[in-house]
């Protein structure tokens, strides 16, 4: 095995997989990861929990430091550093020190792109010093100290996606005043019509106002900051604006190298992760891949994606030859006292790409009903009207539903009739799971 020459762009997710991957696999390989933060291997799920206060403290969702990498991975780092271009004939990047305000030049022999997903940023709210994001841990340290600085109580989220719920939950956990603004009309409007109105009446439940169809507003700002918003006829006051309304793809490094850009936005590669370039693999938010229900190119900026396709793209660069499977989404997000997870396609998915399908739906307790703690489940199957293949699923409840999500995407993944759920002999546990299984209930639906 060649000794090589690998730098990986990026250090969150990705490509701490990447770097670790293909030092393992090529221990004799110079392995360099760059990153142009202060941190690498951060979580960014977790983001919300800190804000919170479940989770203690920021450095606990730090899972390598660049010395602890190195030590125990093998992997040197450089953080702070900005790679500003890549010359593939001579096979170098510069990268331009932010701390020193210097430009270095580094040879490679592969390349592997890890430059994530940015935040959308809305053109209305961009002047006002008192908006923020919350990805990245130096945001979350900004939310942070602004709340305690400025004493905020009264906090406007806008989006509904799960970055804003999760971020709406943990605000009220904190005890301040939260108002959730989308410009759809109900919450999380890329989730079945059924959800969106579990989620509302879970919002109403815990005192969070949700304005819909938050088109037309209109700031009214003070010293460079947002004081109130007229929305609906009403002038409600603001000490803090979060936005949470998605991520694109961080692609600027790819476009300017001439890198292949796919029809979702983002890079794309083939099922090794290769680029069109042979020396230059890419993995994470960054790359689409392909949806395992439609075969179609799909964008899914998920931290368990992005951990899987560092790992490929880290051993085909150390010379492996091993290949990413096409993915099924399966996504989850905490709701206050309810969960809701989401796997496969949606109804309105299914219905753009012209997908013949039935769907099903029940709500069932998800303990025996005489236990103290059973709460209502809701579930919905979308399947093949021909062959009865699942097709996604919609489940809204207590923490079951995860473990609901992933037995559809094995279904999925194996090509398992969704009439079959009946015939699974579930666990029945008074304190764990209930006596007639909502799957099971959903499986004989089918028709």
């Amino acid at each position: 095995m060649e000794a090589n020459k690998i730098i990986i762009i990026g250090g969150n997710a990705a490509g701490p997989a990447a770097a670790a991957k293909a030092k393992r696999f090529n221990p004799n390989a110079e392995v360099l990861m760059i990153e142009s933060g202060e941190y690498i291997s951060t979580g960014t799920c977790e983001i919300p929990y800190v804000l919170s206060g479940e989770i203690d403290s920021y450095k606990n969702i730090v899972f390598y430091s660049p010395e602890k990498l190195k030590e125990e991975k093998g992997v040197d780092v450089l953080t702070n550093h900005f790679v500003e271009s890549i010359d593939k004939k001579l096979k170098e990047i510069i990268v331009v020190d932010k701390i020193k305000g210097k430009k270095l030049s580094i040879p490679y022999d592969k390349l592997i792109l890890c430059t994530g997903s940015t935040s959308i940023k809305l053109d209305i709210f961009l002047p006002y010093k008192n908006v923020f994001n919350l990805k990245k841990i130096s945001d979350l340290l900004s939310v942070k100290n602004f709340i305690s600085e400025k004493k905020v109580k009264n906090i406007l989220v806008v989006g509904s996606g799960y970055i804003g719920l999760e971020t709406v939950e943990a605000l009220n956990l904190l005890g301040m005043n939260v108002t959730l603004f989308d410009i759809a009309e109900l919450p999380f409007p890329k989730s079945e019509i059924e959800i969106q109105r579990l989620i509302l009446e879970c919002l109403k439940n815990n005192k969070v106002d949700f304005y819909g169809n938050a088109k037309n507003i209109q700031i009214i700002s003070e010293d460079e900051k947002i004081k109130s918003i007229k929305i609906d006829g009403r002038i409600i006051e603001f000490d803090l604006v979060i936005t949470a309304v998605g991520v694109l793809p961080n692609v600027q490094l790819a476009k300017e190298s001439g890198l292949d850009i796919g029809t979702t936005g983002a890079i794309k590669v083939n099922n090794k992760l290769r680029t069109c370039n042979n020396h230059i693999y890419a993995a994470g938010d960054n790359i689409e891949v392909i949806n395992a229900i439609t075969k179609r190119p799909g964008y899914f900026p998920l931290a368990t994606v992005a951990h899987k396709a560092g790992h490929i793209a880290g051993e085909n660069a150390a010379g492996g030859n091993v290949f990413l499977q096409p993915i099924i989404k399966n996504i989850a997000v905490k709701i206050f006292d309810y969960y809701y997870a989401q796997v496969g396609l949606t109804v309105n998915e299914t219905e753009m790409n012209n997908l013949n399908y039935e769907t099903v739906s029940a709500v069932m307790p998800n303990l025996i009903r005489v236990m103290p703690e059973s709460k209502k489940v809701f579930g919905k199957i979308i399947y093949d009207k021909n062959t009865k293949l699942i097709l996604g699923a919609s489940f809204f409840g207590g923490k079951e539903v995860s473990g609901y999500a992933d037995l559809i995407s094995s279904f999925i993944y194996n090509k398992i009739k969704a009439n079959l759920l009946s015939n699974i002999d579930y666990n029945y546990t008074p304190p764990l799971s209930p006596m007639i299984n909502l799957l099971s209930v959903l499986g004989r639906k089918v028709r």
